[in-house]
C-alpha cells in the first residue's frame, strides 16, 4: 500500500492529467474511426490504431516539455507501422543510376498510398486536440461531438455503433472523474494528498460504478425507437423515403435480407432464387498475384428456371495430380492460348466449393506452400463446367498457386465459327429454357440480333443492347415489378429495366438461348483492385516499351467485387466469355498477349460496380458523414474564434437596459445564489459583507476576491457616483472566476 500510494504521488507531480488526456484522446478517436467500416481496409485499421496507441504512450511516458523531441518520435512511429502494415510491392532500389532515385522513391510512397496519409492524418488530429481539451468545457465538446458522429452514422447506415456509443461515454465518465481529480488537486492539493492515502478506498467505487454503467451500455436489447428523428419526419412531410438502420440491426444477416430485401455483396451460395439488392461490402476476400489480369472464375451453372440458376448435370472430373496439365484442350483446335500464372491467398477462413483462377485452370502447382505436395484427393478437374473443386471434407487452402490456359479473343475467327457443341444432350441442355418464359422476351431477342450476319455478331448485339439500354443499380426499385410475370428476366427487361449484374448475365443468357446460342452463367470475381495506380516512368528509362501492358500485379479481391457474366460456346474455339453488365469490361487477351479494351459506342465503362453505383450508395455516406464531421469541427473553431463577442452579445442580453450600478448588483446577487447552491450560507439576519466573511473563513485562497466582489456591490448599491463599462466587464470577470473556482 505504501509503495502504490508513493507511485501515486509521484505520478501526480509530473503533470498527470496532460498525459492522460492524450490517452482518452486516443481512444475515443479509434471507437470513431468505426464508422469507415467497409470503406477501409483492414491494414487502414491496423496502422490507424497502432498509431493511435503509439502516440499516447509515447505522450504518457516521455516528459511533456519535450514537445518536439516527442512529435518526432512520433512521426518516426508513423512512418514505421505504414511501412509494417501497407499492402504494397517492394520494388528493387537502383544500384548504380543515381537518376532513377527520384523514381524510385515516388513509386515507393506511391506503394504507401493513402496509408501513410491516414496514419500522419490521425498524429495531426490527435495532437490537435490533445492540445485544445484541457478544460472541462472542451473535453464535454470533444466527446460530445464524437457521441453525435457514432449516433448518426449508427442510425442511417447498416454500420452497428452502439458499442462505440457505449465506451465513448465510458471513456468520458473516466476522463470527468479524473477531471475532477485534477481540479481538486490545483484547488485544493492538501486534500488530495489525503485522498491519496487510500487510493484503493478512492478508485475501487469509481472502477466498479463505470464498469456496471459500461456492461449495462453493451448488453441493452435492441428495440426500433418510438419516435422519429427531426431529419425523418422533414424527409417522410415532404412525400421522400429516408433510409434507416434503427431497430433492424439487432436481426441476423439472413434475417435482414428476407426482410428488407438486401444483404452485403459477396460469392452467392445459393442461385436458386434471384433479385433483390445489396449493399457493399468492400473487406478484403481474397489476394491474387497474377502475371495477366483477369476475372476470377468459380462455379457454372447451367439450368435456368424462370427465377433462378441450378445444375441438372454433375459429371466426376478428374483426379488432380500436381504439375500435370489437365485442361482439355478438344473442341478448342482454332483457339489461341495465353498462360497466366497466379497465386491465390485467402483473406477469410470462409470455405468454397471451388478454387478461384482465371479460365480455364490447367495447371495445379501447389496447395498452402511450395513445398507441400498436392494431395491426390483433395481437389477435382470438372471439364464440363470448368471447375476445380475441393474436397469440402478438407479444410480450404489458405493459398495456392495454378497457372490457366486462356484464349485469346480472335473476332475474325469467331465470327466464321457456329455456336454449336459436338455433344447434342449438352448442346439441348445449354439451349433449355422453361415453358413459361414469355413470348415477349424471345421476340426482343430476334429484334436486337436481327441485323446480325453472323453467331458472335448475333451474340455481340445482345451484349451491347443490355450494356446501352439497361442501368446498374445495386439496389433496383422493386416496386416496378407489377406482379404480371413471374419469370425474373421477363421482370428486368420489361419493368424494372435496372438491376446488377445477375440481373445482366441472366438476361443475356436466356436471350442467347432463346435464339439457338448455346450458354452458361459463370460466377465469381472481377480483378479487384492493385494496391496503387501505378504510371510508368519517362519514355526513355523504358526504351519506350508500355508500362506493364498486362494488368500483372497483386490485387486485392473484395466481397463486393462478386460477379457474374455469360459464357457461349463457339465450334473450334470453346467457350467464350460475354460481359453484358452495364459499367464492366471483360479484360480480354488479344492474340498479341495484350489486354483489349473494347470500346461501345456512347458508353462510359468502369472497372469495377462500385465505380458504377458507389456514387450513388457507398460514397455518398461516406461523403455525408465527412461532411458531418467537418460541419462540426467548422462550428467549434467559430466558436473558438468569435467566443469573445459571443461572451459580449451574451452580456448584452442579459443586462438589457440595466444600468451600470444595477449590472454589478445583479452579479453579485448571481454570485449569491451560487454560493447558496453550493452549501455556503447566509443567514437572513446577516449582510453580505457578514456572509462573505463567512465564507471567507473556508475559502481562505479566494478572500482577496470575495473583498474584490464585497467593495464592488457597497459602493454600487451604496455609493453616490455611476460605474464605468470598463468597471462594470472587470467586476462580472471576477464574479465568472469566483464561480469557476467554487465548482
Amino acid at each position: 500500500m505504501k509503495k502504490l500510494t508513493f507511485w501515486i504521488t509521484s505520478y501526480l507531480k509530473l503533470r498527470w492529467y496532460e498525459r492522460f488526456v492524450s490517452l482518452f484522446v486516443a481512444a475515443i478517436l479509434m471507437s470513431s474511426l468505426s464508422i469507415f467500416e467497409n470503406y477501409w481496409w483492414p491494414e487502414s485499421f491496423k496502422i490507424a490504431y497502432f498509431t493511435l496507441g503509439f502516440t499516447a504512450l509515447v505522450d504518457i511516458l516521455l516528459p511533456l516539455k519535450g514537445r518536439l523531441i516527442r512529435l518526432l518520435l512520433q512521426f518516426i512511429a508513423v512512418v514505421f507501422i505504414t511501412f509494417r502494415f501497407a499492402r504494397m510491392e517492394w520494388s528493387v532500389a537502383p544500384s548504380t543510376n543515381t537518376g532513377e532515385w527520384g523514381w524510385w522513391l515516388q513509386e515507393t510512397l506511391a506503394g504507401l498510398h493513402p496509408f501513410l496519409w491516414i496514419g500522419l492524418s490521425l498524429l495531426v488530429i490527435h495532437s490537435l486536440f490533445t492540445t485544445w481539451t484541457v478544460t472541462r468545457q472542451r473535453m464535454f465538446g470533444f466527446t460530445g461531438a464524437s457521441i453525435l458522429v457514432l449516433t448518426v452514422a449508427d442510425s442511417f447506415t447498416p454500420i452497428w455503433l452502439w458499442d462505440n456509443v457505449a465506451v465513448v461515454v465510458f471513456i468520458a465518465l473516466a476522463w470527468l472523474v479524473l477531471n475532477h481529480l485534477d481540479r481538486l488537486q490545483r484547488t485544493h492539493p492538501e486534500s488530495l494528498k489525503e485522498l491519496m492515502e487510500y487510493p484503493i478506498r478512492v478508485f475501487t467505487p469509481a472502477v466498479i460504478v463505470l464498469s456496471v454503467l459500461l456492461v449495462i451500455a453493451l448488453n441493452v436489447p435492441s428495440i426500433a425507437p418510438m419516435l422519429q428523428d427531426p431529419y425523418t419526419i422533414w424527409k417522410k412531410a415532404r412525400g421522400e423515403d429516408v433510409q434507416v438502420f434503427l431497430g433492424e440491426k439487432a436481426l441476423t444477416r439472413e434475417d435482414y435480407a428476407a426482410q428488407a430485401g438486401n444483404s452485403s455483396s459477396g460469392y452467392s451460395r445459393n442461385d436458386d432464387v434471384l433479385g433483390g439488392g445489396f449493399d457493399y461490402d468492400f473487406s478484403p476476400m481474397m489476394t491474387v498475384s497474377t502475371s495477366q489480369r483477369s476475372y476470377w472464375r468459380g462455379e457454372t451453372l447451367g439450368q435456368y428456371t424462370g427465377q433462378g440458376w441450378k445444375n441438372a448435370i454433375m459429371v466426376d472430373g478428374e483426379r488432380v495430380l500436381p504439375e500435370l496439365p489437365f485442361f482439355d484442350e478438344s473442341g478448342r483446335e482454332r483457339a489461341q492460348f495465353a498462360e497466366v500464372r497466379q497465386v491465390v491467398t485467402m483473406e477469410r477462413d470462409d470455405a468454397y466449393p471451388v478454387l478461384f483462377g482465371a479460365a480455364p485452370i490447367s495447371t495445379v502447382h501447389w496447395i498452402n506452400d511450395e513445398s507441400s505436395a498436392v494431395m491426390a484427393n483433395a481437389m477435382k478437374w470438372s471439364p464440363y463446367h470448368w471447375e476445380l473443386r475441393w474436397n469440402t471434407s478438407l479444410t480450404y487452402p489458405k493459398s495456392y498457386s495454378i497457372t490457366s490456359s486462356v484464349v485469346t479473343l480472335d473476332e475474325g475467327g469467331l465470327r466464321t465459327a457456329e455456336s454449336i457443341l459436338p455433344s447434342n444432350d449438352l448442346n439441348e441442355y445449354y439451349l433449355s429454357l422453361p415453358a413459361s418464359l414469355p413470348d415477349r422476351v424471345r421476340e426482343l431477342a430476334q429484334e436486337v440480333t436481327a441485323d446480325g450476319k453472323n453467331d458472335y455478331d448475333r451474340a455481340k448485339a445482345i451484349e451491347t443492347h443490355l450494356r446501352q439500354n439497361y442501368i446498374y443499380n445495386n439496389k433496383p426499385d422493386l416496386s416496378k415489378l407489377s406482379g404480371s410475370s413471374a419469370d425474373f428476366v421477363d421482370g428486368f427487361l420489361f419493368e424494372l429495366q435496372e438491376g446488377y449484374c445477375d440481373y445482366f448475365s441472366t438476361a443475356m443468357a436466356v436471350m442467347a438461348r432463346s435464339i439457338g446460342l448455346p450458354s452458361r452463367w459463370v460466377k465469381g470475381f472481377t480483378p479487384g483492385v492493385l494496391p496503387v495506380e501505378r504510371y510508368g516512368p519517362p519514355g526513355e528509362m523504358m526504351d519506350g516499351e508500355r508500362y506493364n501492358p498486362t494488368g500483372a500485379g497483386m490485387y486485392t479481391v473484395r466481397n463486393s467485387d462478386a460477379h457474374s457474366w455469360v459464357e457461349i460456346y463457339f465450334e473450334g474455339f470453346g467457350w467464350i466469355p460475354f460481359e453484358p453488365t452495364s459499367g464492366f469490361r471483360f479484360p480480354y487477351l488479344s492474340p498479341a498477349g495484350e489486354e483489349m479494351e473494347p470500346v461501345l459506342p456512347d458508353e462510359k465503362v468502369s472497372e469495377t460496380p462500385e465505380v458504377a453505383s458507389n456514387i450513388s450508395s457507398g460514397l455518398s455516406r461516406v461523403w455525408g458523414l465527412a461532411s458531418l464531421i467537418v460541419l462540426v469541427v467548422a462550428a467549434a473553431a467559430w466558436l473558438i474564434v468569435k467566443r469573445r463577442e459571443m461572451a459580449k452579445a451574451w452580456f448584452r442580453i442579459r443586462h438589457g437596459s440595466l444600468s451600470p450600478n444595477e449590472q454589478i448588483v445583479m452579479e453579485a446577487n448571481r454570485l449569491i445564489r451560487f454560493c447558496k447552491k453550493r452549501g455556503m450560507k447566509r443567514e437572513e439576519h446577516e449582510t453580505l459583507r457578514e456572509a462573505i466573511a463567512g465564507w471567507s473563513q473556508s475559502q481562505k485562497r479566494l478572500q482577496e476576491d470575495f473583498r474584490t466582489v464585497l467593495d464592488g456591490f457597497e459602493k454600487a448599491k451604496y455609493g453616490a457616483s455611476g460605474a464605468t463599462k470598463e468597471e462594470v466587464e472587470r467586476y462580472t470577470n471576477k464574479v465568472r472566476y469566483l464561480i469557476g473556482e467554487l465548482k
